[in-house]
């Protein structure tokens, strides 16, 4: 693994941190989980995404920076004033 991309990753995750994204994890067989969240919180080894359901309960779910660089985890950013997402 090249830490560099990794660190690049976890960078560009910082400035995301209270923002709304789209995130998409392949779960493995063929289960894929697409839900709305927001960026909790950046780690040296994990992000945070805290999401919401319809019952006002909330859930935090880690992810590592492998994983968004093995493209197991797709985040797109949900820009407030734009129409168009940017993939990251």
């Amino acid at each position: 693994m090249d830490k560099n991309k990794i660190s690049q990753i976890r960078k560009e995750l910082e400035g995301y941190v209270g923002k709304r994204i789209q995130l998409k994890a392949n779960k493995g067989r063929k289960k894929i989980f697409i839900k709305e969240g927001i960026v909790d919180n950046v780690y040296p080894s994990i992000f945070t995404v805290k999401f919401e359901n319809d019952f006002n309960n909330s859930r935090r779910v880690s992810f590592s920076y492998t994983d968004v660089l093995t493209k197991t985890v797709e985040i797109k950013v949900m820009p407030s004033s734009d129409c168009q997402n940017i993939a990251l």
